[in-house]
């Protein structure tokens, strides 16, 4: 979908403005006081257009999903590309991952209604890609600007710095300008492996395993449930983005996962649930990076290397299932083989 003009006319008119100022000898800060608060009021008046409602699915007692069936931005699917996930309790409602623009925030909190009138108690951003957190802002909106957010400390440290406005960017310009208008809200509070939160009749504990899909990722165990929020660690039909990952750490991941919360139901940041994610995921990243783990230790070159993922059935048998696949998994497998290499010195 086109955004609307105000989404690309506004920003032109405050640059055209900055420019002019600049010309003159002029900062931003030394515009007209009318000249400044016109530029001011253009960009608060950019905003993106409403999130359609998306499905929601129920997937336990207290866990529900709603569920991004893309897993990548568009300008048609205006952002809505990693799955928002809420945990009722009997103290109030806490969203894991609250998405990639405040109108998704905002379409999330739409459809939490149709389940519940209890208030979001707190927040948990799983990682520092822009999908899982831009979200906050609507939240924060919503329930209150001192609303506890949750992250690992590097989480918050990443946000606060450069990749939450990196982020903010990166997704209004692959939905040409469709999330135009999100804040960055970074997380406020910190949490680390081991850490438990009770919300009234629930318990949530946080498991954190160094390097996976991030060095940052947290995953949810919503205890009385047995399901586990892995968000980014193992994804449903796309391949998990792996360029600030570890193929090795991840794969050690799952093995602690399946030894701690044996029988859970999976839930990824990507995709639909499943009882036999972690399974499946680690027979397609044990497909690229033990191919490459082998090329390395023959000699062989990364071209030789990727014939010989690409001829594990394991790895095959993804292609037809995954989106995204032909664009991604000639980098996906030069990550792992450069990770191979790594790891053989």
């Amino acid at each position: 979908m086109t955004p609307p003009p105000t989404a690309h006319c506004a920003p032109a008119t405050r640059r055209v403005l900055l420019r002019r100022a600049a010309a003159l000898g002029l900062g931003a800060t030394l515009l007209a006081p009318p000249l400044r608060s016109f530029a001011e009021a253009a960009d608060d008046f950019i905003r993106g257009p409403a999130v359609p409602d998306q499905p929601l699915e129920r997937l336990s007692p207290r866990v529900a999903m709603v569920y991004a069936k893309d897993g990548f931005p568009t300008p048609e699917n205006r952002g809505m590309m990693a799955n928002v996930v809420f945990v009722i309790t009997s103290a109030g409602v806490v969203v894991l991952d609250s998405g990639a623009s405040v109108q998704i925030g905002e379409m999330a909190i739409r459809r939490l209604r149709t389940l519940t009138d209890r208030p979001v108690v707190a927040v948990v951003n799983s990682h520092y890609h822009g999908d899982h957190f831009l979200g906050n802002d609507a939240f924060v909106q919503a329930f209150g600007a001192g609303l506890p957010i949750h992250a690992h400390p590097i989480t918050r440290e990443k946000i606060q710095g450069t990749a939450g406005s990196m982020w903010r960017s990166m997704i209004e310009q692959w939905t040409h300008g469709a999330s135009a208008g999100t804040r960055v809200v970074p997380p406020n509070r910190e949490l680390n492996h081991g850490s438990v939160l009770r919300f009234g009749d629930t318990t949530l504990k946080f498991h954190h395993f160094g390097r996976t899909h991030t060095e940052a990722d947290l995953c949810v165990e919503v205890v009385e449930d047995r399901v586990v929020y892995v968000a980014d660690l193992a994804m449903n039909g796309r391949i998990a983005n792996m360029d600030d990952g570890s193929y090795v750490g991840t794969l050690k991941a799952f093995d602690l996962l399946e030894r701690d919360v044996p029988g859970a139901l999976w839930v990824p940041g990507h995709g639909k649930a499943s009882r036999s994610l972690l399974a499946e995921q680690r027979d397609f990243f044990s497909g690229i990076y033990r191919n490459c783990e082998a090329a390395v230790k023959a000699g062989e070159d990364e071209a030789q290397a990727r014939r010989r993922v690409l001829a594990d059935p394991r790895v095959a048998s993804q292609a037809s299932r995954t989106q995204g696949w032909d664009s991604n998994i000639g980098k996906y497998i030069s990550l792992a083989y450069l990770e191979a290499e790594k790891e053989a010195f």
